[in-house]
């Protein structure tokens, strides 16, 4: 008889006998009340909301690192157009300083050219038409190099015109009035004769 009662009760592998109340119907997981399909949608659609979320954080990030980027450019090209303005500003300053100074130069270079018997005179006049040319060499004028030079409008402004065969053709055969430059620009052009036009 008691041969009987073991073979009515299931043996559990790893000893010890499952209680009835604790067996779980096949292939539900343990502590789940949803069916192995209804946890798996809710795995997806918690899936497809995270993969959502971080692609709205991602397109948020690039707007705002495009939006920096933008901004950097700008106030990068500000800081270079303030820079450009100072300088422009600086230099037109000192070029309108520079032809005040050389409308004086001009009637030095005349007294200078004068003839004068008193020696000591004309030797007082050229030392201070020669301080007057350091000073425009310092604040960078210089005097731009006309005679004998093919014509150019944007150095040389021309007057009148000759046929010459000691000069080529289109060449400053005369210079009427020294011309001036500051860097790149002119601060007054050279007044010429223009040979063989």
């Amino acid at each position: 008889m008691s041969d009987d009662i073991e073979k009515d009760i299931p043996i559990d592998p790893e000893g010890g006998t499952p209680d009835k109340d604790e067996e779980l119907p096949e292939g539900q997981p343990e502590g789940s009340g949803d069916t192995p399909e209804e946890a798996t949608q809710e795995e997806i659609s918690g899936t497809a909301a995270l993969e959502e979320k971080i692609k709205a954080l991602e397109e948020a990030a690039a707007a705002d690192k495009d939006r920096y980027l933008r901004l950097l450019a700008e106030y990068d090209n500000f800081r270079k157009r303030s820079v450009q303005e100072k300088f422009s500003a600086s230099a037109d300053a000192t070029a309108k300083a520079a032809l005040e100074i050389i409308s004086v130069i001009d009637n030095f270079e005349r007294a200078v050219a004068a003839e004068c018997s008193d020696e000591n005179y004309k030797k007082g006049v050229e030392m201070i038409y020669g301080q007057f040319g350091e000073v425009i060499k310092r604040l960078g004028v210089e005097e731009i190099d006309a005679l004998g030079k093919p014509f150019d409008p944007n150095l040389h402004n021309a007057v009148t015109q000759t046929e010459d065969e000691n000069f080529g053709e289109n060449t400053v055969s005369q210079v009427y009035q020294k011309g001036y430059r500051l860097g790149d620009k002119v601060i007054r052009h050279a007044m010429v004769a223009v040979a063989n036009p």
